[in-house]
């Protein structure tokens, strides 16, 4: 896949994916024999290939606060567990009725309807006991964390977020981004606010990046519905999974639906230089596994006014 090969040309991606998946293989349950078939659905959906990009950066914003990567790798393995469980979720016959995803049949065309819901319920337990029970991290640090992945998954997180998607007939453009905000968005913004605990930042910082994560969610949401009408390069999943439905795309068109694309870009990399001035890891990961790109490293502070970023798709 294109995002694999772009992230193995950069040796520090490179390694900090390796070394996420590596953890992610070693904390997921072993099934015990052959029947034990909701655990194997269960790796299934969480070691199927994919960009990664949300536990990445969790790793790559704790990096550059400077907190220790093992520190945080459980909570970036449940934060791909939630987001594993929600794509199972989504990709069911009384949600999408998806039948590919990542370029494989969904989890149900699998293992049937049953053992996917139950996968869904167990990735998600597996994911709080990460969050929770992760030894390098403190008590509170560790309480504050979960309660952020239950926010990011909760009625105002992806469970509210879904349902709107799917009941949602009729909106404006605010309706569908603040969908696009609570379905997509929540883990972003999950992603960089646990770096942010993690590290033990300040509240300023904790909402910069929060507010990073929310941007971050409203370009990819449209990166993603420009790829679902099938202008953009495919994804391995089924397209136009979201015709009938109301989103940015269907009500702005084509043409402005980019543009507001590219100012979420514009506005994410501002944040980011905020944030990391002298550090450009987690703008290259929002380059290279998202599908679009900043072009231009980070700036110094002080001349960051001087050379205004330019955004594009790739």
């Amino acid at each position: 896949m294109a995002h694999l090969t772009l992230l193995e040309a950069d040796p520090a991606l490179a390694g900090l994916r390796a070394r996420f998946e590596d953890h992610l293989a070693a904390v997921l349950p072993q099934p015990l024999d052959d029947a034990d078939v909701v655990v194997v659905a269960l790796r299934e959906a969480a070691l199927s290939p994919g960009k990664r990009v949300r536990p990445l950066l969790l790793l790559g914003a704790a990096r550059s606060l400077g907190c220790p990567e093992r520190a945080v790798l459980d909570a970036a393995c449940a934060l791909e567990l939630l987001h594993a469980a929600s794509l199972v979720m989504d990709d069911l016959p009384c949600m999408d009725d998806a039948s590919l995803r990542r370029g494989r049949p969904t989890l149900h065309r699998q293992f049937g309807e049953d053992v996917a819901a139950l996968a869904v319920i167990a990735l998600m337990s597996q994911a709080f006991r990460l969050a929770a029970a992760s030894g390098p991290l403190g008590a509170a640090a560790r309480a504050r964390i979960t309660v952020t992945l239950a926010d990011a998954v909760g009625c105002r997180g992806l469970v509210g977020g879904q349902l709107r998607d799917l009941r949602s007939a009729h909106g404006t453009a605010e309706d569908a981004a603040s969908v696009n905000g609570c379905k997509t968005g929540a883990l972003f913004r999950a992603a960089l606010e646990i770096a942010a605990l993690a590290a033990g930042a300040g509240e300023a910082m904790r909402e910069r990046l929060g507010c990073c994560g929310d941007e971050i969610g409203q370009a990819f949401q449209l990166l993603d519905d420009l790829k679902d009408s099938g202008e953009l390069a495919p994804t391995g999943k089924d397209l136009h999974q979201d015709a009938g439905k109301t989103t940015l795309l269907s009500l702005l068109g084509h043409e402005p639906a980019r543009r507001r694309l590219q100012a979420h870009l514009r506005r994410v990399e501002g944040l980011l230089r905020e944030a990391f001035p002298q550090d450009d890891l987690v703008l290259r990961l929002l380059r290279q596994a998202c599908g679009f790109q900043a072009i231009g490293p980070p700036t110094p502070q002080s001349a960051r006014k001087a050379a205004p970023s330019k955004l594009t798709l790739r």
